[in-house]
């Protein structure tokens, strides 16, 4: 019925680091040959908690953008572009505000959580209370299919599968809506007609998952069958309306391993990053600066790998030789903490030296990116064109 579409985005709130890639774009790489994807700057997004300093959005969009396209974003398959050059979303935004419950929105796990985190800033505001609307109107607004989520990012995946069932329960129930599911059904074939009654029926009985899959996949693989009448009848599978808007998947990532300088999460917020495209040399007296393990007080004292955070780096980046090599190496005081970091020095340096030359172009030549960002705006805008041309035509606002 719709296509299988990954979406995600990031907010433009500064320079990225490695925790961003080993975290984020690593998976968005390898997502952009198995899916359609579109990936997008959520500047709007950026604005709900940094409403006070919007002065610096324009150039972290910009540089965010070309550090996807540094670690190996494709254009040609991926769709990329800019939350706010897309005003449909802001418009479904709107339009599902009517019919989401206050409560549902003050619920949402990161809400309170954020709020006690940024305790400096003042989020009493309708913009940061609303803004997992606004994340479900971003998903929403292409019908995506897939959205690739860490274990924390979930309760809003499932908050946009309730707003989606609300918006198709209120609306998608067409006038004579099960008569015309029933002349479409007829439109299978007596034989298919058959199987889709006997496996709706299985799982409304039974709540029988497999045979909702197969109902699914007996409508999609139907042929000559007009866009209005399938949605229908996946509604219909489950005794609901019409399917206006897709209820997306949580596609889990695994979580990133990838620590700050000093052992904790790496975020900016710790001061503790390794920026993408950074230089070398500033790579190199970050790591060679990192603590270690404290009983390492002299070059011929023992240590324990498990409490250095330089150990973490080697979970990344060496092989299992090399950590045997560190390992045995610490726990005898057979070689120095500055030992043990230059091949983290050297890993991480050999890991941005294509970032820093596929950067290069886009530096030098900045239109290039603002092209590639204007064609993604394009593609973008007509996929959630569509969508909204349809949802406001089951709201009665289609006055055409």
């Amino acid at each position: 019925m719709f296509a299988n579409r990954v979406l995600s985005g990031m907010r433009p709130t500064g320079a990225l680091h490695l925790g961003h890639y080993h975290g984020v774009l690593k998976n968005w790489i390898r997502l952009q040959h198995e899916y359609e994807c579109l990936y997008f700057v959520a500047d709007w997004h950026a604005l709900t908690t940094h409403y006070d300093t919007p002065d610096v959005i324009e150039q972290h969009v910009w540089d965010m953008v070309i550090d996807w396209l540094a670690c190996g974003i494709d254009p040609a398959q991926a769709t990329l572009f800019i939350q706010s050059r897309v005003p449909e979303h802001a418009e479904l935004h709107l339009l599902l505000s009517m019919v989401t419950p206050l409560g549902w929105l003050e619920r949402v796990p990161t809400y309170k959580d954020q709020q006690e985190k940024l305790a400096d800033k003042d989020l009493s505001t309708y913009g940061f209370l609303g803004y997992p609307l606004l994340q479900s109107a971003d998903i929403l607004i292409y019908r995506a299919s897939q959205v690739p989520v860490g274990e924390d990012q979930v309760p809003h995946v499932e908050f946009t599968r309730e707003v989606a069932r609300r918006f198709n329960h209120v609306f998608g129930r067409e006038e004579g809506f099960e008569q015309k599911a029933e002349t479409a059904i007829k439109k299978l074939g007596a034989k298919r007609a058959r199987l889709y009654r006997q496996l709706r029926t299985k799982f409304l009985e039974k709540g029988d998952a497999e045979a909702l899959a197969a109902a699914r996949t007996l409508v999609d693989e139907a042929q000559n069958l007009p866009m209005g009448d399938r949605e229908r009848l996946f509604g219909y599978i489950e005794g609901g309306g019409k399917v206006v808007l897709l209820e997306p998947q949580a596609l889990l990532t695994e979580a990133s391993k990838m620590p700050g300088l000093d052992g904790q999460k790496m975020s900016k917020s710790y001061d503790n990053t390794i920026g993408l495209r950074e230089d070398a040399d500033s790579i190199t007296k970050k790591i060679r600066t990192m603590p270690t393990d404290p009983a390492r007080v002299k070059r011929t004292d023992p240590g324990n790998p498990d409490k250095c955070p330089v150990w973490q780096f080697h979970l990344v980046y060496s092989d299992d030789q090399r950590r045997e090599w560190v390992q045995q190496g610490c726990r005898s005081a057979g070689i120095g903490c500055l030992e043990c970091k230059q091949p983290v020095i050297d890993a991480v340096i050999e890991e941005q030296k294509p970032m820093r030359e596929r950067a290069e172009k886009y530096l030098e030549d900045p239109t290039l990116v603002r092209s590639i960002v204007a064609d993604g705006c394009e593609k973008a805008r007509k996929l959630a064109q569509e969508t909204l041309r349809e949802v406001k035509q089951v709201m009665g606002l289609d006055y055409s």
